[in-house]
């Protein structure tokens, strides 16, 4: 079984970026080959890489990660929007304004995951985890809507969907009093327990 994982890179002027470090520290499940890659947070270049990606090695799963400060939680992604629409620069200087993602596409597409049965997993692995309804409009979106889109557009059988994670401590200076922020071993764990939830279940996952 193939599995691709992804992670960005600092944005918006950070040192580091919890996604990309916490996905670097995953240990694969037995019998699964465990594809790691570093995604740049701009727009436009993270679904042409992630495009990329899919052609290259036809994954059968595929895990997006991305960083949500202000999150207690590890947050499992129920809906992506074809909408770039951006508060802040990506790292190319790009800001979008109610731009669709793909100009024929559909408003919106729900996860290739079990997103209740994935927050559960999280849980009970000790690491708190929810469900949210919306990954955003920045790139975290964007990628996940390419991801959709394309497997819907390759006819492909793939599973895949997006999770964010909250911030790490060492990210807590210079942020606003009383950002939450999560371990970054408990990140790990967390996104673990669901590696190994969604491979375990892999023929139940849509």
């Amino acid at each position: 079984m193939i599995v691709l994982m992804t992670g960005f890179d600092p944005f918006g002027g950070a040192a580091i970026n919890p996604a990309w470090e916490a996905v670097k520290r995953i240990r694969a499940p037995e019998g699964v080959t465990l594809l790691k890659k570093e995604i740049p947070t701009v727009f436009r270049t993270s679904g042409e890489m992630l495009r990329s990606l899919l052609s290259e090695y036809d994954p059968d799963l595929v895990l997006l990660i991305g960083q949500a400060a202000g999150r207690k939680k590890i947050s499992v992604e129920r809906t992506a929007l074809n909408l770039d629409d951006a508060r802040i620069p990506d790292n190319a200087g790009d800001q979008p304004e109610e731009r669709p993602i793909e100009e024929t596409g559909p408003a919106a597409y729900f996860s290739r995951l079990p997103v209740k049965a994935l927050a559960r997993a999280i849980g009970d692995a000790g690491v708190p985890a929810e469900v949210s309804l919306s990954a955003g409009s920045f790139v975290c979106n964007h990628l996940f809507y390419v991801l959709l889109y394309e497997l819907e557009k390759r006819k492909s059988g793939a599973h895949g969907g997006f999770l964010h994670v909250p911030a790490v401590p060492e990210q807590l200076p210079g942020m606003p009093p009383g950002t939450p922020a999560m371990p970054l071993p408990e990140i790990v764990k967390g996104l673990e327990a669901a590696l190994v939830f969604l491979t375990d279940n892999h023929t139940n996952t849509r």
